[in-house]
């Protein structure tokens, strides 16, 4: 993982040094140590918060369309920071129940979001405002913490086609294995962990099931980022302890970042106004519908029948790898803006694939090879030398004298010079 430079200065570190809610030794140790050597090592940003990862997918949400950036809210500019009380009785009074403890790591991920990131803050207020009902519903469903919405936000700054390094995809960032365990078809044509709907119902049973291993959403979380295998083996390492916070130093390094990370976005997201943060607008559909398509459909024919924008289309629907959505192999959801799918309803057979344009399949009639005949290795007569024995006959012609007297019919061993027999 990057490291990056230290966002507050010494000055800054030695004013938040008295907190209400500290680190473990171990983590202050290490915070201490960071610090006089220039960087900051206590701020292990998940990948997703990365600032070039960050701004690539910025920027490819303004290209492909999956965010339309329209025109943005007027703020100063001015980053504004509060004090350690002030931070810690917003975070207490934040309706979750996960614990959000404040200090001083914390503290620095708050910073980040309210300064150098702000920006990027300001584009996932204006995605999140489409996204969270589809979170707070799947979330609900399985009975997670709805502050768990949150956490797209630091898996893939709310890009659903955003990739990591290691190839975890989509919104929630689900490896291929593990998408496929929870339901999540992943083909040539499609990869359902880019799916927002279905990729977060995935999550939130995946939770579920995290949290009947650990019992305690703060491990739940860590285990999201790194995997159950490793926070268990943090748990053995700290003495049993089965708390984030005394299990800290032995977590990966990122994941030591992930959980305050996580309790820094639940604090910018709800505090942004506080920040001289504000959403951006944007032309994501407010009202969108589903269609089960149970016949092949191209986007393309989509948005010529229906008037829809190509990129508002594939925005809609990452879940698709190419234009095609494959209905016939099985059915396969189709989410439009609801003043578009009436058009798609008339447009009829019309819109679908027609049998003379699907690539067609040939026959082609191959030849059933002949059998070979079987081959009999020749066979040669030798003429016996002087001194000669069937072995040393053997020898020269690469066979064995049990051969040479099973194919001249011989008893015994006994040979003449100039006798003639057969070698194969």
């Amino acid at each position: 993982m990057r490291q990056i430079r230290d966002l507050l200065g010494k000055a800054v570190l030695v004013a938040a040094g008295m907190l209400a809610a500290t680190l473990p030794a171990c983590a202050q140790e290490e915070a201490g140590d960071s610090v006089a050597g220039g960087q900051d090592s206590t701020l292990a940003l998940p990948e997703g918060m990365q600032t070039r990862e960050m701004d690539s997918l910025l920027h490819s949400w303004a290209v492909r369309g999956n965010l339309a950036v329209g025109e943005d809210c007027h703020t100063t500019g001015e980053v504004v920071t509060y004090s350690p009380e002030v931070y810690q009785s917003r975070l207490r009074r934040l309706p979750n129940v996960v614990d959000m403890p404040y200090n001083e790591v914390v503290r620095k991920y708050i910073d980040l979001y309210g300064g150098r990131l702000r920006r990027s803050v300001s584009v996932m207020l204006g995605a999140f405002n489409f996204y969270v009902p589809i979170f707070e519903e799947a979330l609900e469903s399985y009975q997670v913490p709805l502050e768990l919405k949150y956490l797209p936000v630091i898996e893939s700054a709310l890009n659903p086609g955003a990739t990591s390094r290691v190839g975890a995809a989509g919104l929630w960032q689900f490896m291929v294995t593990t998408g496929k365990q929870y339901g999540l078809e992943v083909t040539s044509l499609v990869d359902e962990r880019r799916d927002p709907v279905k990729a977060s119902y995935a999550a939130a049973r995946y939770l579920r099931d995290l949290y009947d291993i650990f019992g305690d959403w703060t491990l739940v979380i860590a285990s999201y980022n790194c995997g159950p295998n490793n926070v268990s083996k943090a748990i053995k390492r700290a003495g049993g302890a089965r708390d984030y916070w005394a299990i800290y130093s032995y977590l990966p390094r990122e994941t030591q970042g992930y959980v305050p990370a996580f309790i820094a976005a639940n604090y910018i997201m709800n505090y942004y106004c506080d920040h001289n943060i504000c959403p951006v607008k944007t032309t994501l559909p407010q009202a969108t519908d589903t269609l089960v398509v149970t016949r092949d459909v191209r986007m393309e024919r989509i948005e010529q029948m229906c008037g829809i924008a190509h990129d508002e289309l594939r925005g809609l629907n990452p879940q698709y790898r190419t234009s095609l959505i494959p209905g016939e192999a099985r059915p396969c959801i189709l989410r439009m803006p609801v003043d578009k799918v009436n058009a798609f309803i008339e447009a009829g057979d019309s819109i679908y694939v027609q049998p003379g344009e699907r690539v067609q399949v040939v026959e082609v009639a191959v030849a059933e090879p002949r059998p070979k005949a079987a081959r009999h290795p020749r066979t040669r007569t030798v003429r016996v030398r002087k001194g000669d024995t069937l072995g040393a006959i053997a020898r020269r012609n690469n066979t064995t004298v049990a051969k040479i007297k099973r194919l001249n019919r011989m008893r015994g061993t006994r040979i003449n010079p100039g006798q003639r027999i057969r070698v194969r």
